[in-house]
Order: structure tokens, then sequence, then C-alpha cells
């Protein structure tokens, strides 16, 4: 596999999503499930982060009295991390709201179908549907000029220092910039063709965080996903790690989801 190859595989669905306009599937969908008042929050991580980047908006809701957990995702391959949030859920007690980031999204569609759950939130999020991968919504589009700066090595990625300061965090601190560039995990590409067996959204409550100034998906694209989901969605100015410079306007909208 070519470098090349490598960066359009991980283009993360940037201005292709938007001409695809999801079709008919922009139909109300029947969430049938309502969400039930709940105690335990589960924070999931996207690509190129930790669950440190959570701490915010974690601090926020353990004020609130909730349960948090924060999953450490792999990052290796869909099937791997929906496991790993499986095994969060299964050690607490009662019903889970999910809160998921960037690919993160793409796993509580999945997870989300557990009898458990009872809603879910996208913070600046991929939502697919059931058979619908992140380069799906992607395909077809030429790599974004984040993707061009990248280090690619053995089907794993991390962005460079420069993207990480203008394209996905540009709205923190310098010093915090650096911080995330360095203690990035490598995301494995195989992550981002994982693709859910059947979209929760479909039947669980959603909610929706759109990253007004996000450059790694287009503000629009996050709609248009809210949108098909037929979820509430809260704008917020901000980078694609929203939930790192606007951590309790995030919590606000986790807040309202847990309280439903």
């Amino acid at each position: 596999m070519t470098y090349k190859l490598n960066i359009r595989r991980i283009t993360l669905g940037l201005l292709p999503i938007i001409a695809l306009v999801f079709g008919g599937a922009l139909a109300a969908t029947s969430q049938t499930g309502a969400p039930r008042n709940v105690k335990n929050i589960v924070l999931i991580h996207g690509g190129f982060v930790d669950g440190s980047g959570w701490e915010g908006v974690y601090n926020t809701l353990k004020k609130k009295g909730y349960n948090i957990a924060i999953v450490q995702n792999p990052t290796l391959s869909l099937a791997d991390d929906v496991a790993a949030v499986r095994r969060v859920i299964r050690a607490q007690s009662g019903d889970v709201l999910l809160v998921g980031h960037s690919y993160g999204g793409v796993v509580i569609t999945e997870v989300g179908n557990d009898a458990t759950v009872s809603g879910l939130v996208y913070v600046a999020a991929f939502a697919p549907d059931a058979g619908e991968s992140i380069n799906d919504l992607g395909k077809g589009g030429p790599p974004p000029e984040w993707a061009k700066t990248m280090t690619v090595e053995d089907g794993y990625a991390v962005l460079s220092g420069d993207a990480v300061a203008t394209e996905f965090a540009q709205d923190l601190p310098a010093a915090e910039q650096k911080v995330l560039a360095a203690k990035q995990g490598w995301t494995a590409m195989a992550a981002f063709d994982g693709k859910p067996s059947k979209a929760a959204w479909k039947t669980k409550r959603s909610w929706y965080v759109q990253a007004t100034n996000d450059r790694m998906i287009p503000p629009v694209a996050e709609e248009q996903m809210a949108k098909r989901m037929n979820a509430k969605i809260t704008s917020l100015p901000g980078s694609h790690v929203v939930m790192l410079s606007k951590p309790r306007e995030v919590a606000a909208v986790i807040l309202e989801a847990a309280s439903a």
C-alpha cells in the first residue's frame, strides 16, 4: 500500500459527505427507545487522541453527581473498540448514556444497540448508517490538507504538530496544542473501514454537538448527519476538539440527554 493510497483511505469524510446528502436517508427515523433518566455516562474518544481529552467534561458531569467512565479505545478496529466499550458498560450498574467524539461516533452507533444504553450523544462525530464506514462517507474526495502532512507507518497514522495546531485544535492555546500532538496515539487506518451492523440512532434518542469551526469534518456534514438521525442539534463555535475548548457547553448537552 503506497503512502498516497493510505492518505486517501483516511480522508475522514470531508467534502464528499456533503455531496452525498445521504439520499433518501434524510427521512425521519423511528426512534422508539425513549431515553431513561440515567446516572452512568460513558465517554468514548476518537482517533488521534486519548481519553484525557474528556477531563473538562468529566469534571463538570462529576460535580452533578453522575458516575462517569472514560473508555481508552485501542483504535485498532471497530470490533476492538466496540469490545472495549462493552467491557466498560458491563461494569456499570444500571442504564448508560453513550457519548462519542469523532470516530467514537461510529463506535456508539454500534454499541448503542445494547439494551442498557438509554441514549446517544455525538460530539463533532461521525454517525454512519448500518453497513457504512467513515471511508464510505468520504469516498471519491481529495485528501484534505492536514492528511498530507501526517505520518503513516504500517497502517497506522499520527497527525503532524502543524496539523494539530491549524486544523485539529486551532482554538486551543499553543502549549495545549503541543501536548495534544505529543500524546496522540497511533490510530489504525483499518478503524475507518469499520461498518456498524445496525445503526443505534434509529431506535435510540440522539443528541448532536456540531462544532461550527471544525476543520476535520465540515460543519455542514455534521449538520446533515445530525438531521439524518433526527438528533437534537446544539451548535458550538469550536474546533474539532470542541470538548476541550468548550467543555462546559458540551457537558450541558450531555446533562440534558442524561436527564431527558
